[in-house]
């Protein structure tokens, strides 16, 4: 199917369905959904076809504004446990 024809179906059936949407919205959204859901920034990267995962983490990092936190839990967490010879 021709893209533009796809996308303009799209927007009838947006529009008639009282939307505001684009086609290309729907890939920002599939994106956002599988960062904030846990799926590994390599993954959807290559689901949505970008050359590298700095595209992927630069375009969507926004979703992921707790990745510094999480982090540094994790490295407290590793190094209490060590402490306690664990």
């Amino acid at each position: 199917m021709d893209p533009d024809q796809l996308s303009k179906a799209f927007l009838r059936l947006v529009k008639r369905l009282g939307f505001r949407c684009r086609f290309h919205d729907l890939r920002h959204s599939h994106a956002t959904h599988l960062l904030k859901s846990g799926v590994h920034p390599k993954v959807a990267s290559e689901r949505l076809g970008h050359a590298s995962i700095a595209i992927t983490l630069d375009t969507y990092s926004h979703v992921l504004p707790g990745l510094q936190e999480d982090a540094a839990r994790r490295v407290d967490a590793a190094l209490r446990k060590a402490l306690r010879g664990e």
